[in-house]
């Protein structure tokens, strides 16, 4: 049974990973999952230099999933190459940096540290709903993601994902401007922007008001938008929104994902990414698949 994938040029040893911002950067979770094992780890958001993110209250649970909004809070680029690169390489793991910033210069310097490092693949976050600043702008606007794509691209020295938001009218418009800009890869969908309402206190559940909607409940959504874009480009896709089960990532697959990420389902099940991984294994026991590429994007 073969589960090795590649991606931008990368060989990954299976095809799972985990959605940024829902995993830290491995080592919060290392008691309960094996990070050698995963495909790669996939880290929190990582910015030039240490952001706060928005004030509390920041989470609020939701039918099927959730709202965050906190803001990208991350300890800077300084510390996390000193810490946390060195940390995931001692455990063995595979690296997927997620990268924000407010600004071009931002994302191209954190690009620039990142450079000389022991890391996979550069993750670049365009599309965070809860940061009013910066990344919204580039994520729901073809031009400005075409522009800041070309330049993080002759900076970068790894390969670079653009991460794609749902919240635009339409999606492979915007994959299309990410491939023209050149990007290796793409991974989709981002939160989708939401509300809640505390009506007995008649105020915002989130201190930011809104917050991006995670979780279940945006499942069909994402696999939907996997589907388009996997027939507008010819880039390799990291699929995420709403992965529980090895049957959930079997079938962001099949919509045309040549890895997923696995995100929400951490935070109440903190080995869902091995066990994901165990029902993809199983599944493909159960129908004799012997390569997991084998059903890469076979849903016409």
């Amino acid at each position: 049974m073969n589960l090795e994938v590649t991606l931008a040029g990368k060989t990954f040893k299976n095809p799972v990973t985990t959605a940024s911002g829902t995993f830290g950067s491995g080592a919060e979770y290392e008691q309960f999952v094996d990070l050698a094992a995963l495909g790669a780890v996939t880290t929190k958001g990582v910015a030039n230099v240490p952001w706060e993110g928005n004030p509390t209250p920041r989470v609020a649970e939701t039918y099927g999933g959730m709202l965050n909004a906190v803001g990208l809070q991350n300890p800077g680029i300084d510390l996390f190459c000193k810490r946390d690169i060195p940390h995931l390489k001692e455990k063995g793991a595979s690296i997927i940096v997620n990268v924000c910033g407010r600004n071009t210069s931002d994302y191209v310097e954190v690009v620039e540290r990142l450079a000389d490092e022991p890391v996979d693949l550069l993750e670049i976050n365009v599309s965070c709903p809860n940061v009013k600043e910066g990344g919204i702008a580039f994520g729901q606007n073809p031009d400005a993601l075409y522009e800041i794509t070309k330049a993080i691209k002759a900076k970068a020295k790894q390969p670079i994902v653009m991460k794609l938001s749902p919240n635009v009218t339409d999606i492979t418009e915007m994959a299309k401007a990410a491939e023209a800009g050149g990007c290796d890869a793409l991974s989709l969908i981002n939160t989708i922007t939401g509300m809640k309402i505390d009506i007995h206190r008649r105020k915002f559940v989130l201190a930011n008001k809104t917050g991006g909607m995670s979780g279940p409940a945006i499942k069909p959504v994402a696999v939907r938008m996997v589907y388009q874009v996997s027939h507008a480009c010819k880039l390799p896709i990291i699929g995420m929104g709403g992965i529980l089960t090895g049957e959930d990532a079997i079938e962001m697959m099949m919509a045309g994902a040549t890895m997923v990420s696995v995100g929400t389902a951490n935070f109440h099940n903190p080995r869902a990414t091995m066990e994901v991984l165990d029902g993809m294994k199983a599944y493909m026991e159960r129908y004799h698949i012997e390569d997991i590429n084998e059903i890469i994007g076979c849903i016409d």
